[in-house]
């Protein structure tokens, strides 16, 4: 590669089951993957490194870490070459990938059938380890789905009771039509490994992948000659990194195939050796993924699509996983076989490779400054994209203040999926300019609340698909007015420091809920005073310290306030959001909870009011049937409008200083008197 300017950024992301995967080494919940991004000259590209614990031979603890140094030493060099990768073969396959994707600027890696949605690549589908009755239940699925090549791992269970399910699937299904791959993962011994293989050739298996434990190479070479079933090498070519180790491992063994692993047998170029030296010997070969996200899987798709190899390869895993990003590639389940395609064209690449500065909201304090960095948004972008369901083409909206992390996030989010987006000037009725129909928004409380009030925009706002509503407090009367909504509308929880939301609390239909959701990946924890604590893998291994006091439940949380909002009124600590919660049915929006000091309390709990119908007395009656004793306000102060943030958020700073000039020499509001 030339030399030029690089800068990479390196994000671990979690990869989460659907159901647990069962293989003779192990059961699969969870998987570490790592998103490395280069950037040059505005332009970006992602690619994925992930090594399989157990398998890959560069896996350990310290593996971000040594790949975080690897980065630090491409951008020195000024490029990489395979040489310098060799050893690490899923960090070899990582940047070939982001490199590629920079070089191209697209998601579309290669120009093939596949890639332009015109064919599709054969596939096998894949029987995980388990009890007899869920792997039969599998077997029974994909065969229903289409499939006629199935793939079952086996070595978990004993011999005897695996051999009697494929012979089951052999009596059920027949010969015709329907081809059987077994991988045992290492997990015959050497002494009885030959006997089984005869005894399973009976059943008409295709091929059988690494029968015996890798590193016993006479023994396999023994097999390979030996066997009546066709024996294929997987973990087996693992750690052979030179193409003269990969020329003497296939001249001793004499493998039937191949099954290559960009992650796991040196990226695009490793695996393309293997592929020369194998055609050389009459070798055949599939590829298959190493259990990695869709970028990897796209990667690898595009990749195979090239060698125009007509054999059933193992990719049909992008749906193994819940949070999965959103790419476009998936299983096309009406083809017969399934095969993998494009479900959808490519998405836009976001080119802004600078970064950005964007601000805090300023509703509890000074606004803060911020530094944003691309990679960290395009990860929180994919992962929004992923758990909504986003796709490119899907018309967005975006109406908030563009200096905020809120309105950035809703561009990433655009550029990593191709949204159409369409931007109108933020107001407090942005529906009286956008008349979509949107299937994607974001907007504040106050907006939502205003579209409410007219028919017109009422209407534009039930017709979007995905709502969510962040920013501001959401009230229970306006949670109330959402809830039979017939699209799905979302509360957000979140802040610039993790990058907009990384909780969502469902507001409409029969799934609301009073409880947030953290997204998946997301980790929670209280401090000592019962703050939330956050941790975002995309966004940082550091965690999050926030303000706001909350309560953990099971599957969830609510949040009770923010710390800097208690009022310690006489050693009672109140939190001002609470007592809002309870005020709101008299007042609507146009009120505040705030303090003032006290000579006697340390602080009085203090009302500010937006100027409208009221009376002091007939307030007196109304707060003094919501709050009791110790929340009652010792002042109620009247002002025309209450201070507003440039995000449209109360200004609690301003108000409170309000307060302290409105209630000087103000007598003290008396809840001690009886209704006349």
């Amino acid at each position: 590669m030339s030399h030029c300017s690089f800068r990479l950024s390196v994000i671990r992301y979690p990869l989460y089951f659907r159901v647990p995967a069962g293989t003779s080494r192990g059961v699969y919940t969870l998987r570490d993957v790592w998103f490395v991004t280069v950037f040059s000259e505005g332009r970006w590209g992602v690619g994925e490194c992930a090594p399989l614990p157990g398998l890959s031979c560069e896996a350990s603890e310290g593996y971000g870490e040594r790949l975080a140094g690897i980065c630090r030493e491409i951008e020195r060099r000024g490029g990489f070459d395979e040489e310098m990768l060799r050893p690490y073969p899923s960090m070899l396959f990582g940047m070939e990938t982001a490199f590629r994707h920079l070089e191209v600027g697209s998601f579309t890696l290669w120009d093939t059938p596949f890639s332009r949605g015109e064919a599709g690549i054969p596939i096998n589908g894949l029987i995980w380890m388990g009890p007899c009755r869920e792997m039969r239940k599998q077997i029974r699925e994909k065969l229903r789905a289409g499939y006629r090549c199935i793939k079952l791992k086996i070595g978990a269970l004993d011999f005897e009771t695996e051999y009697a399910l494929l012979r089951d699937i052999r009596r059920e299904f027949g010969y015709e039509g329907l081809e059987l791959r077994v991988d045992a993962n290492g997990a015959f011994a050497p002494e009885d490994a030959l006997e089984k293989l005869r005894r399973l050739s009976d059943l008409g298996i295709h091929s059988i992948e690494q029968p015996i434990r890798a590193g016993q190479t006479e023994r396999m070479a023994h097999l390979a000659e030996l066997s009546p079933i066709p024996i294929a090498l997987d973990e087996e070519l693992t750690g052979h990194h030179r193409p003269e180790e990969k020329q003497g491992l296939l001249e001793r063994v004499r493998p039937q195939f191949l099954v290559l692993k960009p992650s796991l047998h040196g990226g695009y170029s490793g695996c393309g050796e293997w592929i020369a030296e194998a055609q050389k010997r009459g070798i055949g070969w599939w590829i298959t993924s190493a259990l990695e996200s869709n970028i990897g899987l796209n990667a690898i798709a595009q990749w195979c699509a090239t060698w125009g190899n007509p054999l059933p390869q193992g990719l049909g895993t992008g749906e193994l996983f819940t949070n999965n990003l959103p790419l476009p590639i998936g299983i096309r389940p009406h083809s017969t076989p399934p095969v993998l395609g494009w479900v959808k064209d490519p998405p836009i690449p976001w080119d802004n490779g600078r970064g950005g500065e964007v601000r805090t909201s300023g509703s509890t304090g000074t606004p803060q400054r911020m530094y944003v960095e691309p990679p960290r948004m395009i990860a929180g972008a994919l992962q929004t994209c992923a758990v909504l369901g986003l796709q490119r083409g899907d018309k967005a909206l975006l109406c908030m203040p563009p200096q905020y992390i809120g309105a950035m996030m809703m561009v990433a989010r655009t550029m990593v999926a191709g949204l159409e987006l369409r931007v109108c000037r933020p107001s407090g009725h942005p529906l009286q300019e956008a008349k979509g129909p949107f299937r994607f928004a974001a907007m504040l409380p106050l907006q939502v609340f205003n579209s409410l009030q007219t028919p017109l925009e009422r209407d534009r706002l039930m017709r979007i698909e995905i709502l969510l509503v962040g920013g501001g407090v959401i009230d229970a009367g306006l949670a109330e007015a959402l809830r039979d909504f017939p699209h799905a509308v979302y509360a957000t929880y979140g802040m610039t420091e993790t990058l907009s939301h990384i909780a969502l609390r469902r507001l409409s239909g029969a799934g609301a809920s009073e409880l947030y959701r953290p997204l998946p990946g997301v980790s929670l924890s209280l401090s000592g005073d019962g703050a939330l604590v956050i941790r975002v893998p995309w966004v940082s291994s550091e965690p999050v310290y926030t303000n706001d006091l909350a309560e953990l439940l099971p599957g969830g949380f609510r949040i009770l306030g923010r710390r800097d909002n208690v009022i310690n009124s006489g050693g009672v600590k109140l939190i001002a959001e609470v007592l809002e919660e309870k005020l709101r049915p008299l007042f609507g929006v146009g009120f505040v909870v705030t303090s003032v000091p006290d000579v006697r309390l340390g602080e009085a709990v203090t009302l500010l009011v937006e100027e409208g119908e009221y009376t002091l007395e007939a307030l007196r009656e109304e707060i003094a049937a919501r709050l009791s004793g110790y929340e009652r306000p010792r002042h109620v102060c009247f002002l025309k409008n209450l201070p507003i943030a440039g995000n449209n958020k109360v200004d609690r700073k301003k108000c409170k200083a309000i307060a302290k000039k409105l209630a000087l020499g103000q007598k003290k509001l008396d809840f001690s008197r009886k209704k006349p």
